[in-house]
């Protein structure tokens, strides 16, 4: 990889074209079995077991305020470092590994709102599309519970899915 360019783990998500710092990407792994954890925000999926380490998997479609995805659709799991230790971000498709200039790197429109604000550095322009690329740090924290979590406390959400 030469001066001045950057590589980026790339994933879908409906259409869109994800991407993260290949350096915060620890691996990729199909669909795992999820134990559901009670009362934790909608976006926590679940805990895998990875190879005896407990991994807390979040769904990214969730995440950035998309419909969830068909039930018969298994999503992969995008395995990030962080501080803490591992996490998995639940996504749809697994991408290709590209390299991008640093040149073409754009700032989010102002227009841009909501979640994806927060948690979408910038995009580079592919050919055909975006590579919109994410901020892991805050793309792995929760966002604040909506509405009153003491209307919530006494209601447990224990459905299977």
């Amino acid at each position: 990889m030469a001066d001045g360019e950057n590589q980026y783990c790339t994933f879908f998500l409906r259409e869109l074209c994800f991407g993260l710092e290949v350096t915060r990407v620890q691996e990729i792994i199909r669909h795992q079995p999820m134990t559901r954890v009670p009362l934790a925000s909608p976006v926590v999926r679940g805990l895998i077991n990875l190879r005896g380490q407990i991994v807390t998997a979040l769904d990214l479609r969730r995440r950035l305020d998309f419909p969830d995805r068909d039930a018969d659709q298994a999503p992969v799991n995008v395995v990030v470092r962080t501080g803490d230790g591992a996490v998995s971000l639940l996504v749809d498709e697994i991408g290709d590994v590209l390299t991008v200039r640093e040149s073409d790197f754009e700032r989010p429109p102002e227009t841009l709102r909501g979640e994806a604000r927060e948690l979408i550095r910038g995009a580079y322009k592919l050919d055909g599309r975006l590579l919109l690329v994410l901020d892991p740090d805050k793309t792995i924290q929760l966002p604040p519970a909506r509405g009153d979590a003491a209307e919530h406390r006494d209601k447990p959400n224990l459905q299977p899915e």
